[in-house]
């Protein structure tokens, strides 16, 4: 196998994730921060086994990349310099999307992400083109996958060798732009919802009775929250090129889903429709509103303000993990030098 140049790798892990307020009013499984920790060391071993030399992560409080390179002094690769970014630690989501820009501007061919929708999201707005490799510790996991810590080193590994091109291993992800008053506000990639009141709180959504309009990039029926609501309408799948707008209330439809873990609640659809790529949904209901985006609270809208949700879909690249490791299963690059198949059929 001919070399190949080898590119950093970042990793981003939300300190919050996995502690919201889902765990008092819902049956939301808690990933406390050593949990985390474990994962890190895991996809240091992956990266290594791909030859992955350089590791950039987010610092954090509770030092979680430091911590996780104890013990790996007994693995039979050498495992990858980690290097904390100098950068200021606020315990704020604009951490993450500051580490993810430092990450892009130093070259990192992947981004592993360990956290919930909402912090993919924050990612993505510093990632640019960088595949993002999100795997689940939070509660809202329509995005991150539940995918073995050592697996996601191997397929962030794979991207960053050269092993397998980010055009062959991950796809565009679809977005919603959301506007306040004309001009772009933020961003959500699963989905956005204006929720009556005033009070952004916890920031978490487990009450539907709040619900007035949802907005949603994807619906799947397997998955909790917006999402699953969505999905008792009309399933959508990521690859898609349409979303879904549904307006809450008293209406024709009533579903039920699992709004949060161990919760499940009926909601009332008034009124749905579909949404196509390029296509606007105006907010409705009477302020004062909050929109939530994927599945946190984040703008509040008084009583002159407007807000648009536009659906994109030239959003961050997302890594297909199961479609990077066949690629890697395919050229061969875990076997043991020989084709056994081949042997067996000479014999």
């Amino acid at each position: 196998m001919s070399e190949r140049h080898s590119a950093p790798v970042g990793l981003i892990a939300n300190p919050a994730s996995g502690k919201d307020v889902r765990r008092l009013v819902a049956h939301a499984t808690t990933v406390d921060n050593q949990g985390k920790v474990g994962i890190i060391r895991r996809a240091l071993v992956g990266l290594a086994a791909m030859g992955v030399s350089r590791v950039l992560a987010m610092p954090d409080a509770y030092h979680m990349a430091e911590r996780a390179q104890i013990g790996l002094g007994r693995m039979s690769t050498t495992p990858p310099e980690i290097e904390i970014l100098d950068m200021p630690v606020t315990d704020q989501s604009a951490d993450s999307t500051h580490a993810a820009r430092l990450m892009r501007d130093a070259g990192c061919a992947c981004i592993l992400v360990l956290g919930g929708d909402g912090t993919s999201r924050v990612v993505s707005k510093g990632a640019g083109d960088v595949p993002l490799l999100p795997i689940s510790t939070g509660t809202n996991n329509v995005l991150p996958m539940f995918v073995e810590g050592t697996v996601a080193g191997l397929a962030a590994g794979a991207l960053a060798q050269g092993v397998v091109p980010r055009e062959q291993g991950a796809y565009r992800h679809k977005w919603i732009e959301v506007s306040v008053n004309g001009q772009p506000a933020d961003r959500a990639l699963v989905d956005v919802a204006a929720l009556a009141g005033q009070f952004v709180g916890s920031r978490a959504i487990w009450n539907v009775e709040d619900l007035r309009q949802l907005v949603v990039t994807r619906a799947d029926a397997a998955s909790i929250g917006i999402s699953a609501i969505a999905a008792a309408v009309h399933p959508i799948g990521p690859a898609d090129p349409y979303g879904l707008e549904l307006i809450v209330g008293a209406g024709p439809c009533g579903v039920e889903a699992a709004v949060a873990p161990g919760l499940i609640q009926e909601v009332s659809i008034a009124d749905a429709r579909v949404l196509n790529t390029g296509e606007t949904a105006l907010v409705h209901g009477d302020r004062p509103l909050v929109l939530a985006l994927d599945g946190e609270r984040e703008i509040v809208l008084g009583a002159k303000d407007t807000a648009t949700f536009t659906l994109r879909n030239d959003g961050p690249w997302i890594v297909n993990v199961a479609r990077v490791m066949d690629a890697v299963a395919a050229e061969g690059r875990m076997r043991c030098g020989r084709n056994l198949l081949e042997q067996e059929e000479k014999l």
